[in-house]
């Protein structure tokens, strides 16, 4: 027997499956991991197929094969479907299936740096009766508690009996080799949530709009097909539906994956979901433990967890028999990886549901403009829940004017309207949402005498300044995480007068102590959720009353269910509108919607304050009235006129080097490859609408310097061969650069 092996090293050298002899008597199946010989040295691979001697071509005799050294584990790491996942990333990511592979298995997995966790376990030998055997014990009152503890008959963790007898281990030796005890060990799951008690719920009665849309999805969930765009409003009760479907499909005996757009959102997620179906629920996303990680995909591979919840990577989730995915607020760019192998987790859900026959779900309240026009032409099956849960009212929203704030004298980044409302909300005893898009303290410094900005070496943006507690001030950037101290005087002019511009979370939660100084509040960004678990923690305190207000990022804009929550406040709505990008307006709007949902959910009505230097602006307006057909045709108008997406793709080949003339001459090079081709294709040509060679948007990030050539194109087959054209082009790297084809990607940064 021969086994193809792809061996896990990206080079372009290696990316191609080499044959190695299987030993005699060795088990293997497509998928298996294995150890084999590579040159002078032992690396880990993947077995993609097997076949027989007489398979092998006349040159390539088994006597001349290697043999495999060993396999990692006794059954197949990557299932059959994510096999073929692999190697459709790896074709439209344009990268080796090696690293395509990579996100099927936990990277700790990959490298061996963890194992399986096991513990020492005591119980009664078979046949003892605990109690009497106790009783014998007179000369040893250790070895007789010790018996007395073990008399239920249960396995217990030596390390819990440790708790109640000292130094237990001597004397459960030798209960042990009397035969009263037998002690073995165990393998112990390292659980994410070991600490959370979640009790055990059972489903409600669902509303009749609840039941209306799960109807419509049941047949076609019993035959394992289907699309649905889920379209309700904030606390129209989407998650119950969610709930139902994942019961009907374990009914079935069928797993399902949801994913979530934030890692903050998992906790309440999972508690939701181990509520309902308790230990079956597992999570993965990237802040667990490398030990966490690896043992709930261990879980879910042995099919003991056959519902997962997590963000993007989830849906590389190794479940068998998959029913159903769901995309909750599938608008969210988090779900676009930005590292390579690049991929959008929407995309994968949509090829691994049509794969393995499970029915997909993306769902949201603001759903993308391209999600909600391919719903309206018949790609996703559009169902609606247009009211909140017992007909409880949207929030009333009320857009102050930051200019007219401004004129009469107001300075502070609170309007008056906003501190009113805080006050009156925090006196009756509710709580409040305060909502800005920036992180940090100051957004940026620069100089007054010659306008100097300070930026991040190794990336080309302006750095933010953070005040940490206690600490002095730094500057940091927000794409790669440099730090350097705030300058004293201008590194370009040696001004002194050095100015701070802008405001972040940071600055909201010190002005807001200063306001209200008796007001408790929370911060929630990446700056107070580095530590493990400090999502949880944060939420759990909110939620538990300990604080009457949350300020917070994108993190608190969706998702979010606090029923005590009456009063929202956006601190700068447009913040985001006129980035060079033609989604800003749509980002905004789905900002604001997401995050004035958060109001009002229980009992009491709520309201929004919308802080806005635009009050005029469509998008705004649309937003204040939680209108999205109102904002989707006008918006799908202007993209109509302005020929954007869906009525056309937007594609780029993405240079990427370290050093700034290699960059431009690739990105040069692949200009004129495509300019080429167009002339010489007149045909394809005429559905390219736009071809031009730019800078980047962001030029450097990371250190490595960005130009794009960008193509606009009509969306037609015709379209196809300049498609296949530019993957051609994006797989010919440079010696040191790298090259990325991207069709309608999530930011042209």
């Amino acid at each position: 027997m021969v086994a193809q092996v792809i061996v896990d090293v990206v080079h372009s050298n290696v990316a191609k499956p080499f044959s190695y002899a299987v030993p005699p008597g060795m088990k293997l199946v497509p998928g298996t991991r294995v150890r084999v010989p590579l040159g002078r040295r032992q690396v880990d691979g993947l077995v993609v197929s097997l076949m027989g001697e007489e398979d092998l071509p006349p040159e390539m005799p088994l006597a001349k094969l290697k043999p495999i050294t060993g396999s990692l584990e006794e059954y197949p790491a990557v299932l059959p479907p994510l096999m073929a996942l692999a190697e459709e990333i790896a074709q439209s990511a344009h990268c080796p299936l090696a690293e395509s592979l990579r996100l099927m298995l936990p990277a700790a997995m990959r490298t061996g740096r963890i194992q399986v966790k096991t513990e020492e376990m005591a119980r009664l030998a078979t046949g003892v009766d605990g109690v009497e055997a106790a009783q014998a014990q007179k000369r040893s009152p250790k070895r007789a508690t010790l018996l007395r503890l073990l008399a239920d008959g249960k396995p217990h963790l030596v390390r819990e009996l440790a708790e109640m007898v000292r130094e237990p281990r001597e004397a459960l030796k030798r209960l042990e080799d009397d035969g009263l005890v037998r002690l073995y060990r165990e393998e112990a799951y390292r659980s994410p949530y070991e600490d959370l008690q979640t009790p055990q719920s059972t489903p409600p009665v669902l509303t009749a709009q609840q039941q209306e849309a799960l109807s419509g999805m049941l047949p076609q969930v019993a035959k394992g097909r289907g699309s649905f765009l889920l379209h309700g409003v904030t606390g129209s009760g989407k998650t119950e539906v969610y709930l139902a479907l994942v019961h009907k499909v374990l009914e079935m005996g069928r797993s399902a994956i949801v994913l979530v757009p934030e890692i903050a959102l998992t906790p309440q997620m999972v508690n939701w979901f181990r509520g309902r179906f308790g230990p079956q629920t597992a999570v993965l996303h990237s802040r667990l433990t490398e030990g966490q990680r690896y043992d709930e995909w261990r879980r879910i591979r042995k099919g003991e967890a056959r519902v997962v919840i997590g963000a993007r990577s989830a849906i590389f989730a190794p479940v068998q028999d998959l029913g159903l995915i769901v995309v909750d607020e599938e608008h969210e760019q988090t779900y676009l990886s930005d590292r390579h192998p690049r991929y959008d987790a929407r995309q994968v859900a949509g090829s691994r549901s049509s794969r393995e026959r499970a029915t997909l779900v993306l769902s949201s309240a603001t759903p993308s403009i391209l999600s909600f026009a391919k719903a309206r032409r018949g790609d996703y099956t559009l169902v609606e829940m247009p009211s909140r849960v017992m007909d409880r009212p949207m929030p009333t929203v009320t857009v102050v004017d930051m200019r007219r704030e401004m004129a009469a004298g107001n300075r502070s980044i609170f309007s008056l309207p906003l501190l009113e409302k805080l006050g009156e909300c925090t006196r009756q005893g509710q709580q409040a949402m305060l909502f800005l898009n920036r992180r940090g303290y100051n957004t940026f410094v620069s100089c007054r005498s010659c306008g100097y900005v300070v930026k991040c070496d190794a990336c080309d943006i302006s750095m933010t300044l953070h005040q940490p507690e206690g600490g002095s001030g730094q500057m940091r950037c927000h794409l790669c995480g440099a730090v350097k101290p705030p300058p004293t005087q201008c590194p370009s002019c040696a001004s002194p007068y050095i100015r701070y511009f802008g405001s972040g979370t940071q600055r909201v939660e010190e002005e807001l102590k200063k306001l209200l100084p008796g007001v408790k509040a929370l911060r929630m960004d990446i700056d107070t959720t580095r530590e493990r678990d400090a999502h949880r923690k944060i939420l759990d305190a909110f939620g538990q009353g300990q604080a009457q207000v949350l300020i917070g990022t994108q993190m608190i804009a969706k998702g979010l269910d606090f029923p005590q929550v009456t009063l929202v406040g956006v601190m700068a709505a447009d913040m985001s509108l006129h980035l060079p990008d033609y989604r800003a307006q749509e980002r905004t709007f789905q900002l604001i919607t997401q995050v004035a949902g958060r109001a009002g959910r229980a009992n009491i009505p709520g309201e929004v304050v919308v802080q806005t230097y635009q009050p005029e602006h469509p998008c705004i307006q649309a937003a204040a009235a939680q209108d999205y057909r109102t904002f989707f045709t006008q918006e799908f108008e202007r993209r109509r006129t302005g020929l954007y997406p869906p009525f056309t793709m937007l594609t780029r080949l993405l240079v990427e080097c370290p050093r700034e003339e290699e960059a431009q001459e690739m990105a040069q090079r692949l200009y004129e490859a495509v300019q080429g081709y167009l002339l010489s294709h007149p045909v394809q040509k005429k559905r390219v609408l736009m071809c031009r060679l730019d800078e980047a948007p962001v030029k450097k990030i990371r250190g490595q310097y960005r130009y794009h050539v960008l193509l606009k194109l009509f969306e037609h087959p015709d379209a196809k061969p300049v498609l296949e054209m530019l993957a051609q082009l994006a797989a010919v790297d440079g010696e040191s650069c790298r090259v990325y084809v991207e069709v309608n990607p999530a930011t042209l940064m």
